[in-house]
């Protein structure tokens, strides 16, 4: 893992990485040392490890719980270089939709794709990032709504050191198989207008998960207006699962 610019502000230090051309981000308090709990977050669609909301999201954890927070441009985004067969996938998925083709199938066998090369590449980088002295082995959360679900259920399923997870926005199609494999426990988020994703689609998923502490909860409005509390309510969940920094 290597640092490329290091920043603070209000409390909090950003630090700018790459780890085997993996460009990301990791938030720790300022002047932190020793072992922390570790929320890994993933970013939404055509956004990026510091899209505004994952900052406001990851300062947060960091104040308020004393948490080391991680985020890694996913491909296609960010600082990740283009990916022709991505493109491709994506502008053929486009053209079907506008063509009166069902979103949601579509958007699952291209999520489905994509976790085959980010499940790997997160677990490496929870690797690197556990070496660090001021994250160490410590509790690891998740949160990821959206693509940043899509892509955190397989992940989520296959990596036994994440202890909790916020979860939401994403159906079941393709993903009831490894939603079966989360027992941790989760915070599920549905927008009930949501006009991506079909409310019954979230709906399956949320039951297809397999843990038996797991949360509903559902907002009215559409894809991207979930409710500014949805925050304090992560805060809350991930204390309680990952206790303090």
């Amino acid at each position: 893992m290597r640092f490329t610019s290091e920043t603070s502000s209000d409390g909090v230090t950003e630090q700018l990485f790459t780890l085997d051309g993996l460009p990301g981000a990791l938030w720790t308090p300022d002047g932190a040392t020793g072992t922390r709990p570790l929320v890994l977050m993933g970013h939404g669609g055509g956004q990026h490890k510091r899209a505004p909301d994952v900052l406001a999201r990851a300062r947060r954890f960091v104040t308020a719980c004393g948490y080391a927070v991680a985020a890694v441009d996913v491909p296609g985004h960010g600082d990740r270089p283009k990916d022709e067969r991505y493109d491709r996938l994506a502008t053929r998925n486009r053209a079907r939709v506008a063509a009166g083709k069902e979103r949601a199938p579509l958007v699952a066998r291209f999520q489905a794709l994509v976790a085959r090369q980010t499940v790997p590449e997160w677990r490496t980088v929870l690797d690197a990032l556990q070496e660090l002295d001021l994250v160490g082995p410590g509790p690891v959360g998740y949160w990821g709504v959206s693509l940043g679900c899509g892509l955190g259920v397989p992940f989520v399923a296959a990596e036994p050191r994440v202890r909790a997870a916020v979860l939401g926005l994403g159906g079941a199609l393709g993903r009831a198989g490894a939603a079966a494999r989360i027992t941790v426990p989760v915070e599920f988020l549905v927008q009930w207008d949501d006009e991506r994703v079909p409310r019954g689609h979230g709906l399956a998923l949320f039951d297809a998960l397999g843990s038996t502490d797991k949360t509903l909860h559902a907002n009215p409005g559409a894809h991207g207006e979930v409710p500014p509390f949805e925050l304090d309510s992560a805060v809350r969940f991930f204390e309680r699962h990952l206790g303090r920094g």
